[in-house]
């Protein structure tokens, strides 16, 4: 009898048009994750003289868990979490002039943004499960010195169902962003204007999507829709780790001051078929933030470090919250 066999699994993703609707899957995710049934089994405690558990057993609710594990983050790929939980873009912007495709994800402010919702398929050679209207829970990021930046997600959707995968799919070109190639930029006013060299070993950045399912009884046991609750009791919180140095002690100065600080995390790829505003392939996170406490001091390799933990905020003062840029040469999502 065949056996499932691990190197055989995989994930495979398709941009459902109407939310809830399950398309066929259109990539591969490069990657590795899984996909769990994460329907509710529920046991009867009942007395009817039997010393045993009895086997009545009944289930309230469907639905379905993805997870997707880290894995260094591409300009290619990063773009399905982040129109799946920040914002439902369907086309990248043409960079006037060049070949470059910008990608440009804002926290909502005032107005929830749309969500661009996914059917998911996953499994191994023996069985695929897929997931409709999957949307994202969490996007985390990260990076750290002589490394990739990683990326990983949570994706809930309303239900697992046997399911087939989607032929015939090419596996999609993609390009690795690096830590070595990024800059950190730390402001008081005006973002992006001051980079900060000779410092910057490392950052993690945890994205709550602030979108969550809403069971109703609607004649399903799976959820009936995802509502914007925003980011006031979830926020996006992060890290940046520096050099104890004077940009760390600036740093820490503003912790202790409350001082609102605008950072912004830039990664470059490779040189784009023809330069626009933007020359490279790009990732560029926009962080509006406060510090939420007065870090210690550490050590790597008798090194001096200063971990300093924020939360993303909105600047009052600027009129101006989190955002996410990815610059490509995708006009759509494959």
């Amino acid at each position: 009898m065949a056996a499932g066999i691990k190197a055989l699994r995989k994930i495979q993703i398709g941009k459902e048009t109407t939310a809830g609707t399950a398309v066929n899957a259109t990539t591969i995710w490069r990657g590795e994750g899984t996909l769990k049934d994460d329907r509710s089994i529920e046991f009867v405690n009942e007395d009817v003289g039997i010393l045993e558990p009895t086997d009545r057993t009944y289930v309230p609710k469907l639905g379905g868990l993805v997870t997707l594990d880290e894995t260094p983050a591409t300009f290619e790929q990063l773009p399905y979490l982040l129109v799946a939980s920040m914002e439902s873009i369907t086309t990248g912007t043409t960079d006037t002039g060049g070949s470059g495709k910008i990608w440009s994800f804002d926290a909502a402010t005032t107005t929830p943004n749309g969500l661009k919702t996914l059917t998911i398929e996953g499994g191994d050679n023996i069985r695929c499960d897929d997931v409709e209207y999957a949307y994202v829970e969490t996007v985390t990021l990260s990076g750290a010195k002589e490394e990739a930046v990683m990326m990983s997600a949570t994706l809930r959707g309303r239900q697992a169902t046997d399911s087939e995968f989607t032929g015939s799919l090419s596996i999609p070109t993609v390009e690795e962003i690096l830590f070595g190639k990024g800059k950190l930029y730390i402001d008081a006013t005006t973002m992006g204007t001051t980079q900060k060299t000779e410092t910057w070993l490392g950052f993690s950045l945890t994205i709550p999507s602030g979108w969550k399912a809403v069971f109703t009884g609607d004649g399903n046991l799976y959820f009936t829709k995802v509502e914007y609750v925003g980011h006031r009791d979830d926020p996006i919180t992060g890290e940046i780790t520096l050099e104890h140095d004077a940009t760390a002690e600036a740093e820490i100065n503003a912790a202790r001051a409350e001082t609102l600080r605008l950072i912004r995390l830039q990664f470059q790829g490779s040189a784009l078929t023809t330069a626009g505003t933007y020359t490279y392939k790009t990732l560029q996170i926009n962080l509006p933030v406060k510090y939420t406490e007065v870090p210690d001091m550490d050590d790597e390799d008798g090194d001096d470090i200063v971990t300093l933990p924020f939360r993303a905020v909105y600047d009052v003062t600027g009129a101006r919250a989190a955002s996410i840029v990815v610059v490509n040469e995708l006009t759509t999502l494959p």
